[in-house]
């Protein structure tokens, strides 16, 4: 994640020196709209949900016994997690979006300005970290999935949804809240299913 979050700061940072910039560190600057191909607003929401439901699918299906199963629980943990403390964060930041107004300094105004930290990327970052987490070191390739925020961040700043401090934020947030659900050894989430439901539902299949 330390990868990524450098790599879209010294993007951001780039594009920066060649636009007007602001915002409370210096590089918020508002991007052309684009909501055509794989930026529009039905495959952003495709992504989100679909992350959602494939997330909890999975853990669902493997249960809590394997090295797996334990991961997508720890990943629904790091979701939750992050998402309920997104929504906190808008609702007491109160930022204005890009598409309302070319004002990255606007806070705490509109209680309907909800643009800092961009909850989708926070949701996604927070989805794949514990991932990444778990088997950085054993498989290498799944630094792939680093991908899936990388788009996200994109769409929602070429959406104008998000400034780019929207963007960074919700990385570093999904990030710790992944890191954070990877050193629980029994995720929280898979305390309150019922035993069944816990060992996994493929355990019925065999």
């Amino acid at each position: 994640m330390k990868k990524l979050l450098l790599l879209l700061t010294l993007c951001f940072n780039v594009h920066g020196a060649f636009a007007d910039s602001g915002g409370f560190l210096g590089i918020d600057h508002r991007l052309p709209f684009d909501n055509s191909g794989i930026w529009s607003r039905d495959t952003q929401t495709a992504v989100e949900m679909g992350s959602a439901g494939l997330l909890v699918l999975g853990a669902l299906y493997e249960g809590g016994d394997s090295k797996l199963g334990k991961t997508y629980w720890q990943a629904i943990d790091s979701m939750v997690s992050a998402d309920v403390t997104a929504a906190v964060a808008k609702s007491v930041f109160k930022r204005q979006r890009p598409i309302d107004g070319n004002n990255p300094n606007a806070f705490f105004n509109n209680p309907n300005d909800k643009s800092f930290p961009s909850g989708e990327v926070t949701h996604i970052t927070a989805i794949v970290t514990p991932f990444i987490m778990n088997y950085k070191d054993e498989n290498p390739s799944i630094w792939g999935l680093v991908a899936l925020p990388a788009y996200v961040s994109a769409a929602r700043l070429k959406s104008q949804a998000h400034w780019q401090t929207d963007v960074l934020a919700g990385l570093a947030l999904g990030s710790g809240m992944g890191y954070l659900a990877t050193q629980r050894n029994n995720p929280w989430s898979l305390s309150l299913l019922p035993s069944g439901l816990s060992v996994g539902l493929k355990k019925n299949f065999n």
